[in-house]
């Protein structure tokens, strides 16, 4: 399916980096190094330069933690949009938050994409995307409430719960008034899964993807990687491209992630062993 991440459009065969930009002061995985607002567009301005197509902006960290309101979201992330959209209008611009009030603030600075990592928890998000001809990131959380860990959790078949929620989700958005090709499924790795969920989805990652929504899949340096392998987050990129792999035989379209180059490699990989894309060049018995 082709898609459509607001004002810019991919074919088909594209695969796309969504590069991972926090401005917050206690993400997980970098504990606060882009929490300053120059910081977060140095990154910004990085990862653009290493090839990722999309960026993706986050004023709250997932975990648990210091409570953060509305205005105080905003005030962290729609300023750096804005600056964002000026600088590279080529870029698509993400944002990650569940609340549509901040939704809409984003939008009206020049976001293109809400990436809705609580799963609906704020019903009318899908009414904004649908005002600023917006994408939508449907992700299944299993109804956990935002910033809360999951406790011993359970499905009768995780992919089938998964399908369902993401596909209802993504349906529910485009009767709001998205555009089809706007809306996007993510079994969300960790998000109200252990890591045996985690591990089921990314085996059999293929079934969402033959739904015929576009999948995003968000891997990097996640829990189910680290107790997989039993290692610190810091320590956990050889195992995030692993998984990366799976997904990207599988077939999905969007990789959120904080190490462009190293995932760009892999998917590219496995997008031509699959027989998606032809090698970059392939002269070898030839001449």
């Amino acid at each position: 399916m082709t898609l459509k991440l607001g004002r810019h459009e991919f074919a088909d065969d594209a695969t796309l980096m969504m590069a991972i930009v926090n401005r917050t002061p206690d993400s997980f995985y970098d504990q606060g190094a882009t929490w300053t607002e120059g910081k977060a567009f140095e990154r910004v301005a990085q990862v653009v330069a290493q090839g990722a197509e999309i960026v993706d902006i986050g004023g709250i960290k997932a975990a648990p933690g210091a409570e953060v309101d509305v205005e105080e979201e905003k005030g962290r992330i729609v300023e750096l949009v804005a600056r964002v959209r000026e600088a590279f209008p080529g870029l698509v611009i993400s944002v990650d938050t569940w609340r549509a009030a901040v939704g809409e603030a984003v939008c009206r600075a020049g976001a293109d994409v809400l990436n809705d990592a609580w799963g609906g928890a704020d019903p009318e998000l899908v009414d904004v995307a649908a005002s600023y001809d917006a994408a939508i990131i449907c992700t299944h959380t299993g109804g956990v409430t935002p910033r809360t860990r999951p406790h011993r959790i359970e499905y009768d078949d995780v992919v089938a719960a998964a399908i369902a929620d993401t596909v209802a989700y993504a349906e529910r958005a485009v009767a709001a008034g998205v555009d089809p090709r706007s809306a996007v499924i993510d079994p969300a790795h960790d998000f109200g899964k252990n890591t045996f969920h985690s591990l089921e989805l990314t085996r059999r990652l293929g079934e969402m993807v033959d739904t015929g929504w576009p999948v995003l899949v968000s891997l990097s340096n996640k829990d189910f990687v680290g107790e997989t392998l039993d290692l610190p987050v810091g320590e956990r990129l050889l195992g995030t491209l692993a998984a990366t792999a799976v997904c990207a035989m599988a077939g999905a379209r969007i990789y959120r992630v904080h190490e462009v180059v190293e995932t760009r490699q892999v998917v590219d990989m496995a997008w031509t062993i699959a027989g998606r894309r032809p090698p970059a060049r392939a002269i070898r018995g030839l001449q």
